[in-house]
């Protein structure tokens, strides 16, 4: 039971930790993927108008 319940745990753990980038979060490296992602496509990331600069669903890929 002991074990079961362990495993559970892990799993869930695990499942919480690839629930997106950053959780959301507008952090240096989700902003540095995104913007990677971006100039590949030719494009810049930038902040929308008005917009959290703290959620990363707040930038968007716009052309060069």
């Amino acid at each position: 039971m002991k074990t079961l319940i362990i495993v559970a745990a892990a799993l869930s753990l695990c499942a919480c930790a690839e629930a997106g980038p950053a959780g959301g979060v507008a952090t240096y490296d989700a902003l540095r993927q995104a913007s990677q992602a971006c100039e590949a496509k030719g494009g810049k990331l930038v902040l929308t108008k008005d917009s959290d600069s703290q959620d990363i669903g707040n930038y968007a890929c716009e052309r060069k």
